[in-house]
């Protein structure tokens, strides 16, 4: 009898060592590459109501949202927009063949003319990795001799990064 109970405890233990016998191991890379990234966003800017026979500018503003991956510089910059005859100098709203001058401006002061990178300023910026707002701010000079109408343009940003 204990000739069997010592083989039994030996099978045992030699079935319990040897589940236990031997571990092995193997590493993997981990990798990501963060690209430079950014997208733009703007409001409207709407002016409302023009009177040409006030004596005072109408004036409004609107907001361009970036968002750009931490550490990346960027640019923006607004072409002279879509109104024939508009540029950089005078952007011009149109309704049928009448148009309307207005400009875009980066300062509330309305001396920095904000242009598409060749005529004006552009707004420089470093991606934060959240979103950064910048404000423009538009202006249509006073008194301008213009039929009554509802008078647009449109403005294209571009994010240059």
């Amino acid at each position: 009898m204990q000739k069997i109970n010592l083989f039994v405890i030996s099978v045992c233990c030699l079935y319990a060592s040897s589940s236990l016998a031997g571990t092995t191991t193997t590493t993997f890379g981990v990798s990501a590459t963060v690209i430079n990234q950014c997208i733009v966003s703007a409001t409207n800017l709407a002016f409302g109501n023009y009177d040409p026979t006030s004596s005072v500018d109408t004036t409004s503003s609107n907001t361009l949202s970036v968002t750009c991956t931490l550490s990346d510089p960027y640019t923006i910059a607004l072409n002279g927009g879509t109104t024939s005859g508009g540029n950089i100098s005078q952007r011009k709203m149109t309704t049928g063949s009448n148009t309307i001058n207005y400009n875009i401006y980066q300062d509330s002061s309305h001396t920095t003319l904000w242009g598409d990178g060749t005529t004006g300023s552009t707004e420089a910026g470093t991606g934060s990795g959240i979103v950064q707002t910048y404000t423009a701010y538009g202006i249509v000079p006073k008194q301008q001799v213009i039929p009554s109408g509802v008078y647009t343009d449109t403005i294209t940003v571009t994010l240059n990064f």
